[in-house]
């Protein structure tokens, strides 16, 4: 164990989070995305069990969010949706990124077939056990100032 890491963060998730350069994006993703065959040999952790929330909020903990783009977050929209829509999962997400201090207009919601082409430049994936719909979100790290 370590002091002040979430338990949620593995040895295995905090290595390639770590490994991650400023640019590079992660997806956490629902139970029924399809990692293996989008992830294109791409490392996939799966955290089975956990909400889409709930792994969010802990690789947000040891991951800073790009400041140099004008949306380091982005989700998976909803097909056939009024334009605005988010489920609760999709919200509970942009509720974390405000709270990281980013502005709503900075979180993206993405039409989904355009979010697929987008997840191939992630560098990890992260499969939660989120059972909703359209569980996906995708962040872009930065760079941290010492």
């Amino acid at each position: 164990m370590l002091k002040g890491i979430d338990p949620l963060l593995t040895p295995e998730l905090l290595m390639h989070l770590s490994a991650m350069g400023h640019g590079e994006w992660v997806a956490v993703v629902d139970a029924n995305f399809t990692a293996d065959y989008l992830s294109q040999g791409k490392p996939v952790v799966r955290l089975p069990g956990h909400s889409l929330e709930r792994v969010s909020k802990a690789v947000l903990t040891v991951f800073p969010l790009a400041a140099d783009l004008a949306q380091p977050v982005a989700f998976m929209q909803v097909c056939q949706s009024a334009e605005g829509h988010v489920t609760p999962a999709q919200q509970s997400v942009i509720d974390l990124a405000v709270a990281e201090g980013l502005k709503r207009s900075q979180v993206e919601a993405v039409e989904r077939f355009a979010f697929y082409d987008k997840i191939k430049s992630a560098s990890l994936l992260v499969q939660t056990g989120e059972g909703s719909a359209y569980g996906n979100v995708m962040f872009c790290k930065g760079v941290i100032q010492f």
